[in-house]
This record gives structure tokens, C-alpha cells and sequence, in this order.
């Protein structure tokens, strides 16, 4: 990965993160997966472009999904206590959006990794 190529991942990756952590500001349980699913479906579908590559939504949706399992099966504990913290009353309000920030964070690099291998110079 070039260090143009990580700037822009970077930028992406972020973007997505703290815009996945705000919107778990909610809480509903439930919500805050199909919020970080919808902002790694982008970030993917972003990641992508920045190596050159397209793919489709579809695509994008099933690689999210995978990098999201293969983050969950690293890191359990976040990702059970993002859903566990959203029932205590003001501290889980906040606890749950900076584990979703954690958790987009990996699996954004993880995507971003495996774009490079498929899209980036060989």
C-alpha cells in the first residue's frame, strides 16, 4: 500500500467510524449492527475505488459481513458488550458507540488490506 493509497484509507476508514460511533449514540438494541453494517458497506464500496477497483453493493455487503464476523471472532467481548452496554442507563449510551469505533476501525483495515491484494499494483 502506497502512502497516498493509506492517506486515503485512512480518511475513509475514519470517516466511517466515527460516523457508525454517532449514530450508535442510540439506544435501541439491535440498531447500532445494521448502523455499522450500512457504514461498512460505503467504506467498502470507498476502499475499493481508492485501489482502482469497483465492485458492486452486493459485494460490498458480503464483504462487510465477512470482516465484521472475522472482527467479532478476534474480539468477542466487544462486540457482545456494544449490544449488553446499550441497557445501562447513560454510561452503555456511551460505552456502545466507542466500541463501534473500535470495531469499524479493525475491520475497515481489514477490507483495506485485502483491496489492496485484489486491486492494488502487483
Amino acid at each position: 500500500m502506497t502512502p497516498k493509497h493509506e492517506a486515503l484509507c485512512h480518511r475513509i476508514i475514519h470517516s466511517a467510524a466515527l460516523t457508525a460511533g454517532a449514530c450508535n449514540l442510540v439506544p435501541i438494541p439491535g440498531f447500532g449492527i445494521a448502523v455499522d453494517l450500512i457504514a461498512m458497506t460505503g467504506m467498502t464500496m470507498s476502499l475499493a475505488n481508492v485501489f482502482g477497483g469497483s465492485i458492486p453493493k452486493a459485494v460490498a455487503e458480503g464483504l462487510s459481513i465477512a470482516a465484521l464476523k472475522e472482527t467479532a471472532l478476534k474480539q468477542p467481548v466487544k462486540i457482545v458488550g456494544k449490544e449488553v452496554a446499550r441497557f445501562i442507563p447513560f454510561f452503555g449510551t456511551l460505552l456502545a458507540p466507542a466500541l463501534s469505533i473500535s470495531v469499524l476501525e479493525a475491520a475497515g483495515w481489514n477490507i483495506a488490506r485485502q483491496m489492496d491484494r485484489d486491486f492494488g499494483p502487483k
